[in-house]
């Protein structure tokens, strides 16, 4: 796994949900161009990204994402406290999910992105 979010709390609030739910190999890249060199040193079966970054937004991420060969077929979760739901979609995202969260919230976004790939 690995979450990409310029917050530090929220990518371990983040990694934490994920161990709770058997995930225990979790990277944290603190935004979407770091989280690309990460992509090109190891495998991801999942990616978490905010939507709101600087200098790469999760948007940017994702399309940069999208447009590589070698990981086009990563389930992405956007992650973001903005109504942007369309936007992901249209970016690439196989779920999205709205801060504030739940676990349950979560746990399903996860599912579902794993289920699309």
């Amino acid at each position: 796994m690995l979450v990409v979010d310029d917050s530090h709390t929220i990518s371990l609030i983040i990694s934490n949900f994920l161990g709770k739910l058997g995930f225990a190999d979790v990277d944290l890249a603190q935004d979407g161009q770091s989280a690309l060199d990460l992509l090109h040193q190891k495998q991801y079966g999942l990616v978490l990204s905010d939507w709101e970054m600087q200098p790469m937004s999760g948007d940017q991420f994702l399309k940069e994402l999208r447009a590589n060969n070698n990981f086009c077929r990563i389930p992405v979760v956007l992650i973001t406290g903005k109504s942007t739901r369309g936007a992901a979609w249209l970016a690439g995202a196989s779920a999205y999910l709205a801060k504030p969260f739940s676990a349950g919230d979560f746990e399903t976004a996860i599912k579902t992105a794993l289920r699309k790939f």
